[in-house]
């Protein structure tokens, strides 16, 4: 290794101890014993340029073990990116630019947040599908797509059932500019791996279709870059098994799982400076290294540069390009409008779908194995495969939760609109992807059908009970339950405007299309049926229960009871509107029930104290129909409800 080499790989690491240190807190193992590692990929093989770092066309990079973040952040920093010395220093503290683990959007340079073991690797099957797909349909003289994406695991990550999901569907489909650089080091918080990982990986992986390689020396940075050379060379995704040392050099911590999350000691401190040969203040970046580093980026400038020009030479290429990645996504379904049709919500969704694709080039999506169920093929286009990535349609497999981060890493590499879809009760599986879109801010949009007891004989395991209160609680997601078809499609106007990421929830069964003006979806609730005379009370409904009440008010009328019955397919979208909309929707002064067939978690806020009809338990097999009886989710239910809160 040359001097200089050894000398900036001590500056991450010694950068990484220094912030932790002053933070009194995060994860020095890592760094420690991974700094040749990603010294050696960012030096020799990924492309970026930190004056343009959202390059369209820039190698990827996901650190899926995000508890190193320090290292990412002295990397970044290291290697020219808008990351002060400050934002070093400042590590771990509130509103700064290096959060405990990698935030999107927080820190220029981060390609995904993670933090969540595996998932990074997930995220990163996305962007290289991404890339493959925009590579194959652009269809250019000179591809303005043509890069490879990269992430580094840990043992964690590969413990994880999301690695297998994610590393299945990369080797099915072949994604061969995918590159895995795995730090193996064996320890995890409660001490050697072998006490329950005793998984021979390469094997797994060899399995699944990808090329594996291992470099029994983590500090040589040579066999390290050369195994990457090779990877390139391979049409198949692959990993890089790197045998490294957690807390390389940390006097008595190195090789333990102490030195994995806490700062280390003075006495270790000071071994580790010895050890490294290392006479720097804290927080230093040597000449030597800074000067070096010029001659580095000026390469990478280069490439940059070349990259442009070429461009200037195709600028139909970069036209083609141009237009996915700015795509207007403001469509109009009016011509789909109909009074008259009696439609599942899921099979609304899917006549919304073929209209959008229609229009929509961006647009890209797909099921865990559940399309025909889900309705989210785009009809008369075949299916993304390893033989061709230009289609929009995706086959994801049964792998509901790597399928969600996949989609994230679609919508992070940008020029991709993704949708994903599965039966509502296996939105428990989504979740903590779901969890991280929202985080980032990534539009992508959930179809979740088969909503309420209404799956009938399929019974609890598959009746989804507690799940649409569970999507409310998580911030920064859209969650949408249409009541017929023409909600239906206000909803997926509405998904493809919104900036964050949208769950639509779907119905299994038909419901009639409501003589309402469906429009007033957009503001998350609306009179669908106004009180005629006089409001004795409100009734709010959601999804297939309008319809409920809807023929409760009929009823109620003729018994002199005058109420209004609220559609209120999406809280978030009714709290963003202001307050007089909302009063006037909602009086306080007036009773309200809610009614919904799902848990009742969450309706006191609307119903203030009024009754709340729904299940809060596990539901039953037997015909869908039956069991909105059964479970009383029904119009007797309704005015029962609504007489007592007349009396």
């Amino acid at each position: 290794m040359d001097k200089i080499d050894s000398l900036t790989i001590n500056t991450l690491r010694m950068l990484s101890v220094d912030m932790i240190s002053k933070a009194n807190s995060g994860h020095p193992g890592l760094p420690l014993g991974a700094s040749p590692m990603l010294y050696s990929l960012f030096k020799d093989h990924l492309n970026f340029n930190p004056e343009d770092p959202n390059w369209i066309n820039r190698d990827r990079f996901v650190l899926s073990a995000g508890h190193g973040s320090a290292l990412m952040y002295s990397i970044l920093h290291v290697f020219g990116y808008d990351l002060t010395m400050d934002d070093i220093k400042n590590f771990r503290q509130n509103g700064s630019k290096t959060p405990g683990h990698p935030e999107y959007g927080i820190t220029v340079g981060v390609d995904a947040s993670t933090g969540p073991l595996g998932q990074g690797l997930a995220m990163a099957v996305g962007l290289a599908l991404a890339e493959a797909h925009l590579r194959d349909s652009l269809d250019c003289k000179y591809n303005p797509i043509d890069h490879y994406t990269y992430a580094m695991v840990g043992d964690g990550c590969m413990m994880e059932g999301i690695s297998h999901e994610a590393a299945s569907f990369a080797g099915a489909h072949k994604l061969g500019r995918l590159i895995v650089l795995y730090d193996s080091n064996n320890v995890t918080i409660d001490g050697s791996t072998d006490i329950t990982f005793i998984d021979d990986t390469l094997k797994r992986f060899e399995s699944y279709g990808w090329h594996t390689q291992k470099v029994e020396d983590g500090m040589d940075i040579d066999a390290i870059s050369k195994a990457i050379s090779l990877a390139k060379e391979d049409d198949r995704p692959s990993v890089i098994e790197i045998k490294t040392i957690i807390g390389y050099g940390a006097g008595s911590v190195e090789g333990l799982n102490k030195s994995h999350g806490a700062p280390i000691g003075t006495d270790d401190y000071n071994i580790l400076k010895e050890r490294l040969k290392w006479s720097y203040d804290p927080f230093t970046v040597p000449t030597e290294v800074k000067e070096n580093m010029d001659k580095i980026l000026a390469k990478k400038k280069s490439i940059y540069d070349e990259y442009q020009n070429r461009m200037k030479e195709h600028p139909k290429c970069k036209a083609k390009l141009d237009e996915l990645l700015n795509e207007n996504m403001n469509v109009d379904l009016s011509n789909l409008l109909n009074k008259e049709e009696k439609i599942a919500t899921r099979a609304a969704s899917g006549k919304a779908i073929q209209e959008i694709a229609k229009s929509i080039k961006s647009i890209i999506g797909g099921s865990a194995d559940l399309a025909g169920s889900n309705n989210t093929e785009i009809k008369g286009e075949p299916y993304i495969s390893k033989d061709d990535y230009a289609p929009r349609n995706v086959h994801f497999g049964i792998r509901e939760l790597s399928m969600t981060a996949i989609a994230n890493g679609l919508a992070l590499h940008g020029g991709v609109r993704p949708y994903i879809a599965t039966f509502f009760v296996f939105s428990d599986y989504m979740k903590p992807a779901i969890r991280l879109a929202a985080l980032m801010d990534l539009p992508v949009i959930y179809i979740l059908t088969h909503d309420s007891i209404g799956v009938g004989e399929d019974g609890p395991t598959h009746q989804p009970i507690e799940q649409l209160a569970m999507l409310r609680t998580v911030p920064n997601l859209s969650v949408i339950r249409p009541a017929d078809y023409n909600e239906t499609l206000y909803a997926w106007e509405m998904a493809l405007n919104n900036k964050k990421p949208t769950a639509l929830v779907l119905t299994r069964q038909a419901l009639p299309t409501l003589d309402m003006d469906a429009s007033g979806l957009k503001k998350g609730a609306y009179i669908a049926s106004p009180e005629k005379h006089r409001l004795d009370a409100i009734v709010i409904a959601t999804g297939s229960e309008v319809e409920i009440a809807f023929n409760a008010q009929k009823t109620l009328k003729e018994q002199g009871i005058d109420i209004r019955v609220v559609s209120m397919p999406s809280w978030d979208l009714f709290e963003d509107q202001s307050y007089d909309y909302r009063n006037n929707i909602l009086p306080e002064d007036v009773p309200t029930i809610s009614i919904e067939a799902l848990s009742t978690f969450g309706w006191d806020k609307y119903t203030r104290g009024g009754e709340k009809i729904g299940i809060d338990h596990f539901g039953a097999s037997g015909k869908g129909s039956e069991l909105f009886d059964f479970f009383r989710i029904n119009e007797e239910s309704i005015i029962e409800a609504v007489v007592r809160a007349t009396r």
